[in-house]
């Protein structure tokens, strides 16, 4: 039964499917940065032609609800491809460039509003759950084996894929490799992700979903995922594994008296050992700082550069494009390592707000939902996890990668309007059976 429950029923829900439970051949094949970008617009198109085609008389459970939380989605990005073209005309970028980077805009800002979008097809989440946990267990199933492969010293790189032709951020994404060697000597796995920290923010996504399970999924998902979270070595991602269960379960329980009372000792408790506290905490920030010193270094000056080009160069829309920093942050972009620093940088204070405003929105949104909402509760965790990685990578340059995650986000925002609406049907139903009594009582 659960089998069949489980099974995708129809268009939109195969194309998730398959895409999902197929992320090692994609990645394979190096097609993974393509791939996401392509199921995007192509499920967007099926979602405009359902708009069109879809009639005022038929049922209203069966058409197409968009949401206003993902409205702002929408309109957020849109904001920044705005910030974008007037970044470019502000440096004289030429026509070339900004077409370019119109590009990037699609295969990167505009999948955080086109995915939530395509939530608000007729897809299950429980499709989105199944099949991430198929793909932790794909890992567990791979990991022996690359393990083997740096113990018998094999190259890291494999390959770097010809489809590199299509054009992307770096090598990197569509590269094809087994492992890599940090710089102090260890050994880290970063599976289908271009780098380390990338894999641990897909897999914090994962473990949120395969909280969702039950049955054994639920332990090869939770398995799964913890293991991308400790092969990576990812520090962020290891503190947002162990945030976000303890945050959810604050956030989503706030008008239970229990999680009310707790609250309250918490507090009450957290006063009378505050120094204590805040010196157990500030030795927890040494330490995460000391694990990888140089990164820590080099992530706090391109912020540093980021800042101060931004407020003397650049306000409000930005410099448009990436810049390379200089040696002191081994030439790495200017922004890099940190949503909110790049966005600043690249697109100015409309870039930055564009996207605080659309968090914020969907947080408060969801807050409320996930009350008395299992799904609603799953989208907030993508909320909290999306924040979290601001502060650790660039969102867009990922979000090929934590598509899954963005419908569950739409799917959520879409959730509750389905249930009002489902409820005035209701309503107008029982108006008309009530009005039908009355006529037949004359």
């Amino acid at each position: 039964m659960e089998k069949k429950t489980l099974h995708p029923k129809n268009f939109e829900e195969r194309v998730v499917w398959y895409s999902i439970i197929w992320t090692y051949p994609f990645y394979l094949l190096g097609a993974l940065y393509i791939v996401a970008p392509v199921i995007g617009w192509v499920l967007l198109a099926c979602l405009i032609k359902k708009l069109i085609l879809q009639s005022n008389s038929g049922p209203h459970e069966r058409k197409v609800l968009i949401p206003c939380g993902v409205w702002v989605w929408i309109t957020c990005m849109l904001f920044m491809l705005v910030a974008l073209w007037a970044g470019h005309a502000d440096w004289q970028l030429g026509t070339a460039k900004t077409l370019k980077s119109t590009i990037g805009w699609a295969k990167g800002w505009a999948l955080m509003a086109v995915f939530p979008l395509v939530g608000c097809l007729d897809i299950r989440p429980q499709i989105i759950y199944r099949a991430t946990t198929i793909v932790c267990l794909q890992s567990l199933i791979i990991f022996p084996a690359l393990v083997l492969a740096f113990l018998l010293g094999i190259p890291q790189e494999l390959y770097v894929s010809p489809l590199q032709i299509v054009g992307g951020p770096g090598p990197e994404f569509f590269r094809v490799s087994l492992y890599s060697i940090t710089p102090e000597g260890g050994v880290r796995w970063f599976l289908f992700a271009p780098w380390a920290p990338a894999l641990g923010f897909v897999a914090c996504i994962f473990l949120l979903f395969s909280l969702q399970q039950k049955g054994k999924w639920f332990y090869i998902g939770v398995v799964g995922s913890l293991l991308m979270i400790l092969i990576c070595k990812s520090r962020l991602a290891l503190v947002a594994s162990i945030a976000l269960p303890v945050l959810l379960y604050i956030l989503s329980n706030l008008t239970k008296l229990v999680v009310i009372f707790q609250a309250a000792v918490g507090t009450l408790l957290g006063g009378m050992f505050a120094p204590e506290i805040i010196y157990f905490v500030e030795g927890i920030k040494d330490t995460f700082r000391a694990a990888r010193a140089d990164s820590s270094r080099v992530r706090e000056a391109l912020g540093r550069i980021a800042i101060d080009r931004w407020q003397t160069e650049a306000p409000l829309w930005g410099h448009g494009i990436v810049e390379r920093g200089p040696h002191l942050v081994e030439y790495m972009p200017i922004g890099s390592h940190h949503s909110w620093y790049g966005l600043l940088f690249v697109k100015g204070a409309v870039g930055f707000f564009a996207l605080a405003i659309a968090m914020l929105f969907s947080t408060v949104m969801l807050l409320i939902k996930s009350q008395y909402s299992d799904t609603a509760r799953v989208g907030l965790g993508i909320v909290i996890i999306l924040f979290l990685y601001t502060f650790g990578e660039n969102l867009e340059i990922l979000s090929y990668l934590f598509w899954p995650g963005l419908i569950i986000l739409g799917i959520a925002h879409k959730e509750q309007l389905a249930v009002v609406s489902n409820e005035t049907e209701l309503d107008k139903a029982e108006l008309k059976r009530v009005a039908l009594n009355k006529c037949s009582g004359l």
